[in-house]
């Protein structure tokens, strides 16, 4: 293992963060603040608890699912691609590294960088609500994988990636709607009973009933299979990101 090289593509990445922290800091805040005015004020005057839980309160570990998984897939994505863009990716290709030390150095930058926006917006909504955390081990856990299991999957829409624009194709057309639709600002058991069962075919679900069970101790699935969900799904991104090094699939175009 090259912990040298891994170092260097981890530490370029952090710089880049850094360099524009005062973006990445309020940026976070400011929308944190606005959904608790949306969601927490006016509809929250409607819904004043849901299974026991102040509505502001149930609402923030979606909210922190939702930042957290767009930027994920974000930061892995663009910092992929932007490599790739101006060249400098085949340079890496050619140094004396293997694919697992890069996919290490990107997508644990991308994660860093993931979990620095989530305790930002842990901390905004801590001044609005009173949250207290029943299993503070399980939520660390849940947001871990959570952010690298989506920067894998946005390393590999950086590489699939042929302009900026498709970039942004996924995560707004298909992550998004599955995050707004998996229980980020409502309980399932608030559905007619047919799109209760719908909504278990939402992957996103699966994770955000883990970590809102972190919180709370309630969950709309039961928390193993929240565990197996996010699981398979960062095994899988690992396989085809392995595939993708060992077949060059746009990695030489």
């Amino acid at each position: 293992m090259n912990l040298r090289a891994i170092q260097a593509i981890y530490v370029n990445e952090m710089s880049r963060f850094f360099r524009t922290i005062l973006q990445s800091f309020v940026s976070p805040v400011i929308s944190t603040s606005l959904y608790f005015v949306v969601f927490g004020a006016a509809i929250g005057s409607r819904i004043q608890e849901v299974e026991g839980v102040t509505y502001a309160a149930f609402i923030v570990p979606g909210l922190v699912m939702l930042s957290v998984i767009m930027q994920s897939i974000s930061n892995a994505s663009f910092g992929i691609y932007f490599p790739k863009f101006v060249g400098t990716f085949f340079e890496l290709l050619s140094a004396p590294v293997n694919f697992l030390e890069i996919v290490i150095g990107f997508v644990g930058a991308a994660a860093t960088k993931a979990l620095f926006i989530g305790a930002v917006i842990l901390g905004t909504a801590a001044v609005f609500v009173d949250l207290q955390i029943q299993h503070p081990f399980a939520m660390v856990a849940f947001l871990v994988l959570t952010c690298l299991a989506f920067s894998l999957m946005g390393f590999i829409i950086g590489i699939w990636a042929k302009n900026f624009e498709q970039l942004q194709l996924v995560p707004l057309l298909i992550v998004t709607p599955l995050v707004f639709l998996g229980g980020s600002f409502y309980s399932t058991t608030m559905l007619p009973e047919f799109w209760q069962k719908v909504t278990l075919f939402n992957p996103v679900l699966y994770l955000i009933s883990g970590f809102r069970w972190a919180f709370f101790g309630i969950a709309d699935v039961p928390v193993g299979w929240s565990l197996l969900a996010i699981a398979a799904f960062f095994g899988i991104c690992l396989l085809i990101v392995a595939r993708i090094f060992q077949t060059g699939w746009r990695l030489r175009d």
